[in-house]
């Protein structure tokens, strides 16, 4: 079986206040903290790999987990952040008055992001990248670095759970979810872990 770390980046300054999408964005004093307390925390772990997303905020947190573990992380494009199109840049306030935006955020099984993806998009391309992943490394302990709801449409879609369930699903700046995934399934050991500070 195959054991996955997957870790949402570290917090940035514009966190819960625009969509960056995939913009270039660092992290923040605190997500720089949050990436090495996860990386301490997977320390003995004997992960072998560290992927990663593209994005600045995705690297940043891998290379200072990857450091903690003597690795050096692999950027995967399969990570990436959604695709959130015309919305890229946005703030949260000036997206609230578009109705697109509501229905993004009530059914996003039906709803693609004005000229993005839709998060079933996501979902196949994740569970795909895991798959390859799986069969390559059939017995291996890897880190995913990637974005709240790219892992949302991982666990869900590893859990028998419908990508509109999205919202039943916290993944906070700086946390470790544990899937383990083998040719009988798969299995969430953790969600959500917060490493304190």
């Amino acid at each position: 079986m195959t054991t996955l770390f997957f870790v949402r980046h570290g917090a940035h300054e514009l966190q819960d206040r625009v969509l960056v999408g995939r913009t270039d964005v660092p992290l923040s004093a605190a997500g720089r903290a949050q990436a090495e307390r996860v990386g301490e925390r997977l320390r003995h772990e004997q992960v072998h790999m560290v992927q990663t997303s593209p994005q600045l905020r995705t690297r940043e947190t891998a290379d200072r987990i990857a450091g903690k573990l003597g690795l050096t992380a692999d950027v995967v494009p399969a990570l990436d952040e959604v695709d959130v199109g015309d919305w890229t840049g946005r703030s949260f306030q000036e997206l609230e008055t578009d109705p697109r935006w509501r229905q993004w955020n009530t059914m996003r099984s039906m709803t693609r992001t004005p000229n993005g993806e839709t998060m079933l998009e996501v979902q196949v391309r994740v569970a795909r990248h895991i798959e390859r992943i799986r069969a390559l490394h059939p017995d291996d302990r890897i880190v995913l670095v990637s974005h709240s709801d790219v892992i949302r449409a991982a666990v869900l879609y590893h859990i028998g759970l419908p990508v509109d369930s999205f919202w039943r699903v916290e993944i906070s700046p700086g946390s470790l979810t544990t899937l383990i995934v083998g040719d009988w399934g798969a299995k969430l050991i953790s969600l959500n872990d917060v490493m304190a500070a």
